[in-house]
């Protein structure tokens, strides 16, 4: 194999894993740009060290199904179980997928490969809504589905401790909401504070949320209140 076409199948496999992990990374996802580019970069140096050893006449393939093996237990390692959902299915699926385009482009399948990514990407953002829109045919109010709600405040630094007091309470009268992080920095201003808070709860309970937001919001000293909502394990 000339140096050429061993350079060019190397800048497949990262151009490949690039496109993916940007998707991943504009996501904010545990594995983003640089994990799928490796992944990607990876099998396609093992695809080629196969080949420089073998030679035509060797079988690729073996070396092949070893990398899935091994992305196997890469991807293992971001699958989490939080309670009673899974989070990172998603990202380990495209982690797998990233090893095969990188693959592909080792073997010198390049438009194969390219097409592959294009469908990757695709999944990974046109199939979102259409997921979203039949789970809500399924009930997105559950008493038994698992949501996060996330607090952002913005506080004088004097008042933190007071804040995180009532969200503590607001929690503690609630049985179908439990904390699950509550953090506080400075971000390099002394005499403010952000405080993140991550509450879960059992089914939809905006209203309970709204009212602690509001009541933030008026406290002395408080200068944001935001919060968002998201089903656990929706990747």
């Amino acid at each position: 194999m000339s140096f050429t076409i061993y350079l060019t199948r190397l800048v497949c496999a990262f151009l490949f894993g690039s496109l993916i992990g940007a998707e991943r990374q504009y996501r904010l996802k545990n594995a983003g740009l640089r994990t799928n580019t490796l992944v990607s970069l990876g099998s396609a140096v093992f695809i080629l060290l196969s080949i420089s050893l073998t030679g035509i006449a060797g079988d690729p393939s073996r070396i092949a199904s070893q990398i899935v093996t091994g992305v196997g237990f890469l991807g293992g390692g971001l699958i989490l179980k939080d309670g009673v959902s899974v989070k990172g299915l998603n990202t380990t699926a495209t982690i797998w997928c990233s090893a095969a385009v990188g693959a592909m482009a080792g073997l010198g399948l390049y438009w194969q490969g390219l097409f592959a990514v294009f469908f990757i990407i695709s999944a990974n953002c046109l199939l979102r809504p259409l997921g979203e829109l039949l789970n809500s045919h399924q009930g997105f109010d559950s008493y038994n589905e698992q949501l996060t709600y996330t607090f952002a405040i913005r506080c004088k630094e004097q008042i933190e401790n007071h804040l995180r007091v009532m969200i503590l309470n607001a929690v503690k009268n609630d049985p179908h909401l439990q904390l699950h992080s509550l953090k506080s920095s400075d971000d390099n201003i002394p005499a403010y504070c952000y405080i993140v808070a991550d509450i879960y709860a059992l089914g939809k309970h905006d209203l309970i949320i709204e009212k602690l937001a509001g009541q933030l919001t008026i406290e002395y000293g408080v200068t944001d209140v935001s919060w968002e909502v998201c089903r656990n394990g929706n990747e």
